[in-house]
């Protein structure tokens, strides 16, 4: 435990393994490091595919480290079909960081998790505050739909696009609107940039006043121009939610998240025994012949529940 709470590399691993793997080993862990958690400030990445998220969360976590800062990276990378894993796109995509022992990285797997971000990489991100990490960079899958759980997970959430991703209004409707904390337009330096800019600026114009306003910044992340300007305003948004509260309301949300989560899962497990899956079996043929329908089955497995 001590090597951990010092940033131990190996030490962070293990744990971060522990906690991949589940079981009662990662809740106890997780429980024990908690009270050292709530230092590191987390920043969201995300967007469709293709917007240079990776090149952009890795030049910020240079910009991190040359100001002296400890910086743990989450990449949740999309599930490998063959072996449930995480396909390691974004390990080589940062090798220029590897070697940096103030920069902790870790791929995970999104594991099926339509939003983008699998539970178990918020736990990670305990483990690398617990690890003393200054700027934990979460990035998540661009699957361009439902990345709204990165919303509750960050403390600010930066959406990627590109003028290539063509309609940026399109990435608006698809619900990045209502998360964004600012917008980036990356690869600015591409025919159409100009033009996507003002495309966001136009919906965001239509948005109800806010006390914080998301704005838009062009940025070509693979030759660093940018990266300086979109720190910036990072640090901006996170004085104005430290100054107005808004950091301890979202942090307090995401708590609260975590406990409804922790208590489903539970009950899930407790729920379906041996004995209920039987009983779902020798149900379905009346459901089949339209004897029974599934809320009739559903309700004899809580009933069933709660008399035990």
């Amino acid at each position: 435990m001590e090597k951990l709470l010092s940033g131990d590399r190996v030490a962070v691993a293990r744990a971060i393994s522990v906690v991949e793997n589940g079981e009662g080993e990662a809740r106890a862990l997780l429980r024990s490091l908690f009270a050292r958690t709530g230092r590191g400030y987390r920043i969201g990445i995300t967007g469709p595919p293709g917007a240079g998220k990776s090149t952009l969360t890795s030049r910020l976590a240079l910009h991190y480290r040359a100001r002296g800062l400890g910086v743990g990276i989450i990449a949740v990378d999309p599930t490998s079909p063959f072996s449930g894993g995480a396909l390691l796109g974004d390990r080589v995509r940062m090798g220029d960081l590897e070697t940096d022992t103030g920069v902790f990285i870790r791929s995970m797997a999104s594991r099926g998790s339509l939003g983008g971000l699998s539970r178990t990489a918020v736990e990670a991100a305990d483990v690398l505050d617990a690890a003393g990490k200054d700027i934990i960079l979460m990035e998540t899958v661009g699957v361009g739909q439902s990345e709204l759980d990165i919303a509750g997970a960050a403390d600010t959430t930066v959406v990627v696009l590109v003028p290539e991703s063509g309609d940026s209004i399109q990435a608006m409707k698809a619900g990045l609107m209502e998360i964004a904390d600012f917008f980036v337009l990356n690869k600015a330096d591409r025919p159409g940039a100009e033009q996507a800019v003002m495309s966001i600026q136009m919906i965001l114009h239509f948005r109800e006043a806010a006390e914080w306003n998301p704005s838009v910044l062009k940025a070509t992340a693979s030759t660093g121009a940018g990266i300086t300007e979109i720190a910036a305003l990072i640090e901006g948004h996170r004085a104005h939610i430290e100054r107005s509260g808004a950091l301890e309301s979202k942090r307090r949300k995401r708590i609260a998240q975590r406990i409804t989560g922790l208590v489903s899962e539970t009950l899930r497990v407790d729920f379906w025994t041996p004995e209920r899956k039987a009983m779902l079996v020798r149900r379905m043929d009346a459901v089949m012949r339209l004897v029974s329908s599934p809320y009739d089955v559903a309700d004899e497995l809580v009933d069933h529940f709660k008399s035990q």
